[in-house]
């Protein structure tokens, strides 16, 4: 179905092309999945199947790509969309209407096909995604998820023989990603088409994989073979990994079958480091058994923050002694530097939020989890000042954010949107830093510091519509953390992140909260939630639903908990890193 023949891209003037001598061929009918770091050439791969490698993006490609026997260097995109159906990173970019339904009749409508078939396929996608309730709605007032979801739908309203998705899952919570990946595998199984995806969320989707490309090697094979050597992984991989396990296990159900011996393992060290005797205690962190309070500095009280000691009887209060003391994050000693009461935002006929209430204190993380439209990003525009409350009030930093002069607010707390590009303005990364540098009054270089920490081997010079989605975001996280704001408010920061990136991000948000500033971000990463938050706040409905401490709210939640929990149940552990430590 796709033939790439020694393939070689390179872009500008750049030394190193992004993709070279690749040779492959994938087979018809089968879903194939790419992986590998931020930058290597996934999407360049993938817009190089659809044509828009090189006829749209420019550079130089050799060799050949031939798709269901169509050169791609000799047919325009337009000239393959009727066998080719592209999502790219960002679904913005690819809408064409106003509205859902429109947006989904709208390849069809270029294709010519008859007015009967366009309703019945719409119909169907209506309903295959989710997005009934949606149709008669501006694309416009739609959540990032929710957007995703269209943009995938009107791709698949045409019935294209090769589906081409660029992280197709990344702005989905965990119900919306599988409803997704069902339908790919219900294509790929029940009509024969052919699925290409990159995803750095691998442990949503590698399981569903027939076959894997690991690039920038570009070697290509069974889904098992490809993550015993791939240095981007699942933690469900890295666990198999770490206990030895072979075959290496794919989904959380393999993993527990293969999980025995290591439970009782755990199990040993969990009764040799519990407390000495009933009055006994030992500090533990807000996650239970992943971050303890190196000194414990004060009482969790409710919505208020998190425990600073617990008692012997509590979730992983008797295995904390196992934690090293100099990755600890230090529970809150102020006062709350975010206080919201009763808040109710409303967009027209919709009511994104309803008497929400929430309370963060300095050097606290809290991380914001519930479904698409849940009305996770409105809570963050509304802590920024972007929108306007209907009711209720909001105070960060004694501050009602909606009437604080911008220049000001901007010292007190500061936002990473969904889309980066909407920070990033300037023409090269240089620029970029040298402007943040001026408008929060760091010192010159602070920001490249950053850009350098969390995004290393990037030149002064690159364009930032040249990174990848996980760089752009990357730079927009180092824009923002230029001037090191009391309160930092994130919006999927892993979007488009891989694994070694998201570790990096992680450690400097580990560093910020234990030098005292808040931490909000909204999130469907359950495993980041699990490595990083303090407290975990789930909303439905615009609602408050669940609000407590990270290891009781994601365990309790099987939606919302990490593979580890998932495998070691019932035993407390919540990431790799903790079981390695143990161990």
């Amino acid at each position: 179905m796709i033939r790439f023949e020694n393939v070689s891209v390179r872009y500008g003037e750049e030394s190193e092309p992004t993709l070279r001598d690749l040779d492959l061929t994938v087979p018809e009918g089968e879903l194939v999945l790419l992986v590998g770091p931020s930058g290597v050439g996934k999407s360049t791969l993938l817009g190089a199947v659809s044509g828009l490698v090189p006829h749209f993006t420019g550079g130089t490609l050799t060799g050949r790509v031939t798709v269901a026997g169509r050169d791609t260097r000799t047919h325009r995109p337009r000239e393959l969309a009727d066998v080719v159906g592209t999502v790219g990173q960002d679904p913005l970019a690819h809408f064409v209407t106003d509205t859902v339904e429109d947006e989904l009749a709208y390849g069809m409508e270029s294709l010519g096909l008859a007015p009967e078939v366009m309703r019945r396929r719409v119909e169907e996608t209506l309903d295959l995604l989710g997005l009934a309730e949606l149709r008669d709605r501006p694309i416009a007032t739609l959540s990032g998820g929710q957007q995703q979801r269209v943009a995938i739908g009107s791709v698949l309203t045409p019935h294209p023989e090769v589906l081409v998705l660029d992280e197709p899952t990344s702005a989905l919570d965990p119900a919306a990603a599988e409803d997704v990946l069902a339908v790919l595998q219900r294509l790929v199984h029940d009509l024969g088409t052919t699925v290409l995806l990159a995803e750095h969320r691998l442990e949503r989707v590698v399981q569903y994989a027939d076959q894997v490309i690991l690039l920038p090697e570009g070697t290509m094979g069974p889904p098992a073979e490809i993550m015993s050597i791939s240095p981007v992984h699942p933690p469900v991989v890295a666990l198999g990994r770490l206990a030895g396990w072979s075959p290496l296990p794919l989904t959380v159900r393999d993993a527990r079958r293969a999980a025995g011996d290591l439970r009782e393992r755990l199990e040993t060290r969990l009764t040799e480091t519990a407390p000495a005797g009933p009055g006994a205690d030992a500090p533990t962190g807000p996650t239970g058994p992943r971050r303890p309070a190196a000194e414990p500095l004060m009482d969790g009280a409710g919505t208020g923050g998190p425990a600073g000691r617990s008692s012997g009887g509590g979730r992983g209060g008797g295995i904390s002694r196992l934690w090293r003391r100099d990755t600890a994050v230090r529970t809150p000693v102020s006062g709350h530097l975010v206080e919201v009461d009763a808040l109710g935002v409303r967009r027209g006929r919709v009511e994104a939020l309803r008497r929400v209430d929430l309370k963060v204190r300095a050097g606290e993380t809290v991380a914001l989890m519930g479904r698409n439209g849940a009305g996770k990003s409105t809570l963050l525009n509304a802590l920024v000042g972007t929108v306007t409350p209907t009711s209720g009030a909001v105070l960060v930093s004694g501050r009602v954010p909606h009437r604080t002069d911008p220049h000001e607010l901007i010292r007190q707390v500061g936002l990473v949107p969904q889309e980066p590009r909407d920070l990033l303005y300037a023409d090269t990364v240089a620029a970029e830093c040298s402007a943040a540098d001026t408008d929060t009054g760091a010192a010159p270089g602070t920001c490249r510091a950053l850009v350098s920490e969390l995004l290393p081997g990037v030149a002064d010079d690159t364009h930032p519509r040249d990174l990848s989605e996980g760089q752009r975001l990357a730079l927009a996280l180092a824009v923002v953390l230029t001037g090191r704001p009391p309160l930092l408010l994130l919006d999927e920061p892993t979007r488009g992140l891989d694994y070694a990136a998201k570790a990096r991000l992680v450690a400097h948000l580990r560093a910020l909260a234990a030098d005292g500033h808040a931490i909000v971000l909204a999130t469907h990463d359950v495993e980041l939630a699990a490595e990083l938050a303090h407290r975990v706040v789930i909303l439905a409905g615009g609602e408050v639903v669940a609000d407590g401490p990270t290891a009781e709210v994601v365990v309790s939640s099987p939606a919302f908990s990490p593979q580890v929990a998932k495998i070691l149940a019932p035993q407390p552990w919540l990431t790799v890193e903790q079981v390695r430590e143990a161990l």
